[in-house]
């Protein structure tokens, strides 16, 4: 069986992307730069599979493992917060060496299973795939390797209570019930009630425009501390303040014209009668 110029191309190129991507899942300092190191090792992979026929196992990859799982375990690790500070507190004793000597005994597996594999015949993916690459890969799970796959189910289910129970981190101090929290608050001299929201009394309700007060002036209490630390706050106080002016000065425009046009025809109806007037009494002399 040969390989053609582009599979040995791509191989020798995605190979090494997929060598980079795990040494940087163990070597990263941060964890979230494990994780996306990790899964591009998974895309890759994903490639490979696809290259060689196994068109269900590459979607399942990119689906399941790259989609589902490796962005589940990012998004997990974003939201905590681990730092490498955490990395460096055993939870267990002697955790470190236990898993240096697993991952040990699990490369001596891999070697042993690449080389027996290295020196069979290839079947070729016209035979592989005689009757569907699905029901060729089911039959080999659920009969010839039924045992192999039931107990990679297993470990994969111990890993991940192992990795709850390594994770799992001891409050250390009471938690404050809701009476607690709220004595707490007014004994500082906190705002009792909720904080205004930005932008009320405002021209804008940006989260960084500040809510103007009924007097006018800005309140510090309705924009959020982190933008107030970084200077990312808008003063709006005075364009409010001007627009309120203009308002109040077209408002008071309004009304003089309004009795200004009312004035006139009472002041032309009371002419009008006074001149019947007049000319009722000259009539009758």
């Amino acid at each position: 069986m040969t390989t053609s110029t582009g599979e040995a191309v791509q191989f020798w190129l995605l190979g090494v992307v997929a060598v980079l991507g795990a040494l940087g899942t163990v070597t990263m300092r941060k964890a979230v730069h494990s994780a996306l190191c990790l899964a591009g090792t998974m895309i890759v992979l994903a490639v490979f599979y696809l290259a060689q026929g196994a068109y269900f196992l590459g979607i399942v990859q990119v689906v399941v493992y790259t989609g589902a799982i490796m962005m589940l375990f990012l998004f997990v690790v974003m939201l905590v917060g681990i730092t490498a500070a955490d990395s460096l507190k055993e939870t267990i004793k002697g955790q470190r060496w236990a898993a240096a000597l697993c991952g040990l005994g699990f490369g001596i597996l891999l070697i042993a299973g690449l080389g027996n594999a290295g020196v069979r015949q290839f079947k070729g993916l016209g035979q592989a795939n005689a009757g569907g690459n699905v029901e060729g890969l089911a039959k080999l799970v659920f009969t010839t390797y039924v045992w192999a796959f039931e107990i990679t189910g297993a470990l994969l289910i111990t890993a991940a209570v192992g990795a709850m129970v390594l994770t799992h981190r001891e409050r250390t101090e009471h938690a404050a019930t809701q009476r607690e929290l709220s004595e707490r608050r007014v004994r500082e001299g906190a705002p009792v009630t909720p904080l205004p929201a930005p932008g009320v009394y405002a021209r804008h309700n940006a989260v960084d425009i500040p809510g103007l007060l009924p007097d006018g002036t800005p309140s510090e209490l309705s924009v959020n501390p982190t933008l107030r630390a970084r200077g990312q706050i808008r003063d709006v106080s005075r364009e409010p303040l001007a627009g309120i002016a203009e308002l109040e000065q077209r408002s008071e425009d309004d009304l003089e014209r309004e009795a200004e046009s009312v004035t006139e025809p009472e002041a032309s109806e009371r002419a009008a009668r006074e001149r019947a007037r007049d000319h009722e009494n000259g009539a009758a002399k």
